[in-house]
């Protein structure tokens, strides 16, 4: 998949997470106001390859649609999986690479988790910067991320 795509369907997430989109045209619309175009047809595309629903309340990810069914650990280590791309230490905080638009997927996985072990979770457009009580319990976050990508 090609980084543009990557980002776009980043961005896609990310205003479906932050509040309801009613139609593909009020999407367009929003991305637009993000300086992402994109015509019709890639939107339709986009929503389909992302795997998105609408339901009553805008489109969600089919797995947020049925979410009483999906656990929260399924949703980070899918989050995980899709958008991780290094992972590093620092101190009792971790700083987790993603693609561009990645971050927000991770962090919100993440936030929804409730682990002890973290204290807060910050994320911009393509890093999350998780921080964690103690090194300890830092270097056991890495671990239970990492254990994620087997």
């Amino acid at each position: 998949m090609g980084a543009h795509k990557r980002f776009r369907q980043g961005q896609i997430l990310k205003l479906l997470a932050g509040s309801p989109v009613a139609s593909q045209d009020e999407l367009r619309r929003q991305l637009v106001h993000l300086g992402v175009r994109v015509t019709q047809a890639t939107l339709s595309r986009d929503i389909r390859e992302l795997r998105l629903v609408k339901t009553a309340n805008g489109y969600r990810p089919l797995a947020a649609a049925g979410a009483e069914e999906t656990s929260p650990v399924a949703a980070l280590a899918r989050a995980v999986k899709e958008f991780l791309l290094d992972v590093r230490p620092a101190q009792n905080m971790l700083v987790l690479k993603t693609p561009p638009g990645g971050a927000q997927p991770i962090a919100a996985a993440l936030d929804a988790e409730r682990w002890k072990e973290v204290a807060g979770t910050l994320a911009g457009d393509d890093t999350v910067l998780i921080v964690t009580p103690s090194r300890a319990a830092c270097a056991a976050v890495q671990k239970r991320i990492e254990e994620m990508l087997q």
